[in-house]
């Protein structure tokens, strides 16, 4: 049995872990057994001393986040089984040895049983970002298992941890290479080419969560001139350049941003004039789109991250998408996603039906999209469901 710290729950706050949900709210803890500082291991019991799981203790409303609801020692060999299986799975879905593509997304924290851990593969490089003092804590160990599982599949491990942990926690983590240096910063997606700045870049530095809905949009984009609203490295642009567009226009407000996607249109399409990039704002944009495009892609960055502003996030996203459905020729076609966590499948179609509602025009719903199978989501954990997008064709 484990030596661990125990949190005992109060009478009938157990349910939701026996139901192996990975959260344990502080509200439900009735005592600690022990002395335990943030990122320590602790193991969860009833409120009748009863076994019920083992996670990392953490300050703020999630409590504790739970990586085993079996009693077992939580050693080197106990991570690298978490680490050998999610590789596993990334090798049964094609991604490992993939000629074409060599981005993907080697674990995805509760989808992966590793709460706080997200690693992101990019054709060599693992771009680990910690969201729990606990993951970070055991940083090594972690750098270590990568190693030894990945083999000569690994080149480089950059830790982008510095804005994801709590900044409470007094840990001063320093985005930098933990092991190894990377030669390049250009992955392949699809037989596409793109560059990752995962040391400047948001996230760990490319958003491999939108790989299928990326070659969706190839699919709709011949002969239409394309709209991509926050296009950030330009992703669904160059699909769509490929697709065979017309004319595509990606917008940012970020002016690095959009460097980034003038140079990943040049690694795929070199001297290609079909392309423009505009650095401003996206409703200022769309206010002089009007019948201007056949195609339109939203993909906003999360409105909402805390169930505090998820009216406002609703309100933000109901107008963006109503400015598209007002302004996109008849016929077109629109793509919008959420990656707001808190705003659930069901907030985001209500919506939709709203902002749609408002404009008057018919909208019907081609395609319902969500993350690729590299992002899994545990049956027990439906807030692993972020991503949530429709294909909407407006007449």
């Amino acid at each position: 049995m484990n030596d661990l710290p125990i949190v005992i729950l109060k009478s009938g706050k157990d349910q939701s872990v026996r139901r192996y949900h990975p959260w344990v709210f502080s509200g439900a803890i009735k005592k600690i057994k022990g002395t335990v500082v943030e990122g320590d291991s602790v193991a969860v019991y009833d409120n009748k001393d009863e076994f019920l799981a083992i996670g990392h203790y953490q300050i703020g409303s999630i409590a504790v986040r739970i990586f085993t609801f079996e009693n077992v020692d939580i050693d080197y060999d106990f991570w690298k089984r978490k680490v050998e299986a999610a590789y596993t799975l990334r090798k049964e879905l094609g991604l490992v040895d993939s000629e074409h593509t060599n981005a993907y997304r080697l674990i995805g924290a509760e989808g992966d049983g590793m709460p706080g851990l997200i690693v992101d593969y990019y054709n060599g490089t693992a771009v680990a970002q910690m969201h729990s003092v606990g993951m970070y804590l055991i940083r090594d160990t972690l750098n270590d298992i990568l190693r030894e599982v990945l083999g000569d599949k690994l080149e480089a491990i950059y830790n982008k941890s510095e804005g994801s942990l709590p900044f409470k926690a007094n840990l001063d983590p320093v985005n930098d290479y933990v092991w190894g240096k990377s030669e390049s910063k250009i992955a392949k997606e699809n037989g596409l080419k793109f560059k990752v700045d995962w040391e400047k870049g948001q996230k760990t530095g490319f958003f491999v969560d939108q790989r299928e809905n990326r070659a969706l949009i190839e699919k709709y984009s011949k002969g239409k001139d394309v709209l991509n609203m926050f296009c950030y490295t330009g992703g669904f642009s160059f699909y769509a350049m490929r697709g065979g567009a017309k004319s595509v226009h990606s917008v940012d407000s970020s002016a690095r941003a959009i460097d980034l996607t003038d140079e990943n249109i040049e690694l795929n399409f070199p001297g290609d004039e079909r392309h423009e990039s505009f650095a401003m704002d996206a409703f200022k944009f769309m206010e002089g789109a009007k019948d201007k495009y056949d195609l339109i892609i939203l993909d906003p960055p999360a409105f909402a991250k805390h169930h505090n502003v998820v009216h406002n996030a609703l309100q933000g996203y109901k107008r963006l998408n109503t400015i598209a459905f007002d302004q996109i020729r008849a016929g077109g076609i629109i793509f919008t996603f959420s990656c707001s966590q808190v705003i659930s499948k069901d907030m985001f179609r209500k919506m939709i039906f709203s902002a749609a509602a408002r404009t008057g025009r018919q909208v019907r719903i081609l395609h319902q999209m969500t993350q690729p199978a590299d992002h899994p989501i545990s049956i027990y954990h439906p807030e692993g469901e972020y991503l949530k997008g429709l294909v909407l064709q407006v007449m």
